[in-house]
């Protein structure tokens, strides 16, 4: 009698358990964040941002433009054409500029803060409720003792991957 109850209890255990390691294997994630119904969107189209800033600093554009090619590549399964997709992406740099954030008590600089802003026009061919345009910007920090030509490339690239995420979110994530 007391064996049929441990071989019960085992049976019942292990049915559980297979119950639970089944309805866990039905839980689907996405670490992208993109909500993209493939079955509708397929393609989609980049146009190259020009900096259209009034600062310029020579490697921006190509920068801003690789890693936001490189977001779609790598996290969707998006077609790229040219022209006509069904998410269509354009826009400009449009500002990029320093600013002095703090002044020491000597009445210099001691802070600058960086600032770049991105405008963006997004098209969902498939769904133009989703359609938008409006600017994009980050900033970033950096002690006054430092030059800028010192700190912009890697704050530049901070910058840019952060306004590449935001655009990526707000066009495909729906977030």
């Amino acid at each position: 009698m007391a064996l049929n109850n441990i071989v019960r209890k085992l049976t019942y255990a292990a049915l559980m358990l297979s119950a639970i390691i089944a309805a866990g294997c039905t839980v689907s994630y996405k670490f992208t964040g993109a909500s993209i119904d493939y079955t509708k969107v397929k393609t989609i189209s980049l146009e190259t941002f020009q900096n259209r800033a009034a600062y310029q600093w020579g490697p921006m554009a190509t920068m801003f433009n690789e890693k936001l090619n490189d977001i779609f590549v790598q996290q969707t399964k998006l077609q790229q054409v040219s022209r006509g997709g069904d998410m269509q992406f354009a826009g400009e740099i449009t500002a990029y500029d320093q600013y002095n954030k703090s002044i020491s008590s000597d009445g210099y600089s001691s802070m600058v803060q960086l600032k770049m802003t991105v405008n963006v026009r997004f098209t969902n061919n498939t769904n133009h409720d989703e359609d938008f345009e409006r600017p994009f910007s980050a900033t970033r920090d950096f002690d006054a003792t430092q030059s800028l030509d010192s700190v912009q490339e890697e704050l530049v690239g901070q910058m840019i991957d952060e306004i590449v995420e935001a655009i990526f979110n707000a066009a495909v994530a729906n977030w």
